[in-house]
């Protein structure tokens, strides 16, 4: 329950165009808030704005302000911008009608942006106190003044830029950008003593400022955990995606002392999806985002510990003990492991693609990217799920989408619902039997060679941002020589390590191997870094729930 704020008069204010929303929202802060704080409603951004002003004059607080993002004349965004002159302290959400990460990106670095929702709330028990409880802790705790955000200081066309703007927005940590080429940027340059020649520079929340950092520097300065709290665990689960998550969701809620251990950010690359609409009680879709936030939050709440920004270079065995080494030399240690590492992106091969990665060529979705195509024309490289995701998301804005896909056309790999969506889409069109032969640009992608696959011909195209999803390689080669792996580098588990009946090389128990386990007792794999593996969200998570009842059933035999 809310506790009561320093005064009788502070408020809550939600604004929607929609009556019926409006008075829902308001419903349902009353009746968790309204013994502590005043609910007030609007409308309309203009008679909100008129609101504020009213408040201000007489002296009254306002905590926080919930804004939905499609009203007309002004919207969600333009709304909290000139709130935000009125009660610069007040916490900002934005209400949405689905997952709309332009809209929340645009927010977060336009108003500083705290949350974002997605409409509708119901039960509001689950989506939206638990938010409301946080962001009133916060504002009390905050002396009623604004939260400091991270301010990245950086080139448009620069890499390691995109690279950190990239880390911080997949971590869900709010930050503003500024670019070093205008006035603001240049000033933050200036008061941090660097002349701009090594960007991008990171400027914490204390005002500390980072030059150039590695994301494991930058993750603990921005509060991510990096350091296990303990030496020994009942389970490690390395790999942040669907499967890793959901192991680390089931182990922690099952009593195992639970850490999961993460080299970039949480999601993989579930997490970078725009919208996914096939996975099971979304019927109007979740974007990655969206489901990496409620399965992380879902993991701690439990009691596992995600550390961030921490590469695992090896796994030992020591006795009952399986050892964990990380990138510096630390280590940790449990009683089982489940390998949960997913696959990356394979890279294209193309002259011209590595110099102009993050400069105009991605890889994955690189949703912080997706404002800058507004209006322009944008290539998707590849045929599958994920390539079709980011078409769809992009071609809202984009002037175009183009798909080069080398098989015959989108069917062999790609949802039928996406073909479908695809087809109906007027702005995408897709290329089949066409690759990518050189990228060109000085600095930044400024035209892409295409070649005919079955003519041999080629052209010229005109491109400034080239999206590439090309396969899947497994991030396993630190596991060579520790479990077995097929020709492709995926882990071999369960059934595939006993196809001649016999067990595998080196195993010294008097059972086979379990469904999930690996060429190692007690080491389970599950998600998309397992041989043969289904390669869909839902998969992964239920893979992730079952290597954890194996667990069990490993540590009761051990």
């Amino acid at each position: 329950m809310a506790q009561a704020a320093d005064t009788a008069r502070t408020v809550i204010m939600t604004v929607d165009d929609d009556p019926g929303v409006s008075r829902a929202v308001a419903r349902d802060l009353r009746r968790r808030y309204g013994a502590s704080y005043r609910i007030v409603r609007a409308e309309s951004g203009a008679s909100a704005l008129d609101a504020l002003r009213e408040l201000k004059l007489r002296g009254d607080l306002v905590a926080v302000i919930l804004a939905d993002y499609r009203m007309p004349q002004m919207n969600g965004i333009e709304f909290l911008e000139q709130a935000l002159d009125v009660y610069p302290g007040a916490r900002r959400v934005l209400l949405t009608a689905y997952a709309d990460t332009n809209a929340a990106i645009d927010a977060i670095n336009v108003v500083d942006l705290d949350h974002y929702l997605l409409k509708p709330w119901d039960p509001p028990e689950e989506k939206l106190y638990p938010v409301l409880d946080d962001l009133l802790q916060a504002w009390r705790s905050s002396d009623f003044r604004p939260v400091p955000a991270t301010k990245v200081v950086g080139h448009r066309w620069s890499s390691r830029s995109s690279d950190v703007r990239e880390f911080l927005a997949r971590n869900q940590v709010p930050y503003r950008w500024y670019s070093s080429d205008e006035p603001e940027g240049r000033r933050l340059l200036a008061a941090a003593g660097e002349d701009g020649m090594r960007l991008p520079v990171v400027i914490t929340p204390d005002g500390t400022p980072l030059v150039e950092p590695e994301a494991v520097d930058l993750a603990a300065r921005v509060g991510l955990a990096t350091t296990p709290t303990a030496d020994f665990y009942d389970l490690v689960v390395i790999g942040g995606g669907p499967a890793g998550l959901g192991a680390a969701v089931y182990g922690a809620s099952e009593g195992l002392r639970t850490v999961l251990v993460e080299r970039s950010a949480t999601g993989g690359q579930a997490g970078q999806s725009s919208r996914i609409e096939n996975y099971l009680g979304f019927p109007d879709g979740v974007s990655g985002a969206q489901l990496t936030d409620r399965a992380r939050r879902q993991a701690a709440k439990f009691g596992a510990e995600i550390l961030t920004a921490r590469e695992v270079t090896a796994l030992e065995v020591n006795g009952a003990a399986r050892v964990v080494r990380f990138s510096d030399g630390s280590a940790v240690a449990a009683h089982s492991v489940i390998l949960a590492t997913g696959v990356s992106y394979r890279q294209l091969s193309a002259p011209g693609c590595d110099d102009l990665t993050g400069c105009g060529v991605f890889y994955g979705s690189a949703l912080t990217e997706a404002p800058s195509c507004q209006g322009q024309d944008v290539y998707i490289v590849g045929g599958a799920n994920s390539a079709g995701q980011a078409a769809m998301y992009l071609s809202r804005g984009a002037k175009s989408v183009t798909l080069l896909v080398r098989g015959e056309s989108l069917t062999a790999s790609m949802s039928h619902y996406l073909i479908q969506q695809i087809e109906e889409s007027p702005n995408i069109r897709v290329r089949a039997r066409t690759v990518v032969e050189e990228a060109h640009g000085d600095g930044r992608l400024e035209r892409l060679t295409l070649r005919d696959v079955d003519s041999g011909e080629t052209e010229q195209v005109d491109a400034q941002w080239m999206f590439v999803f090309i396969g899947a390689a497994p991030l396993t080669d630190w596991l060579d020589g520790t479990v077995l792996r097929d020709e492709r580098g995926f882990i071999l588990a369960g059934p595939d390590l006993t196809a001649d009946g016999r067990p595998p090389e080196g195993w010294e128990l008097d059972r086979p191997p379990y469904h999930l386990e690996t060429s190692v007792p007690g080491v389970f794999v599950a998600g998309d870094a397992r041989s043969e593996s289904a390669k869909r969200v839902a998969s992964a998570v239920g893979e992730g729930a079952m290597a954890v009842m194996l667990v069990h059933r490993y540590l009761e035999q051990s």
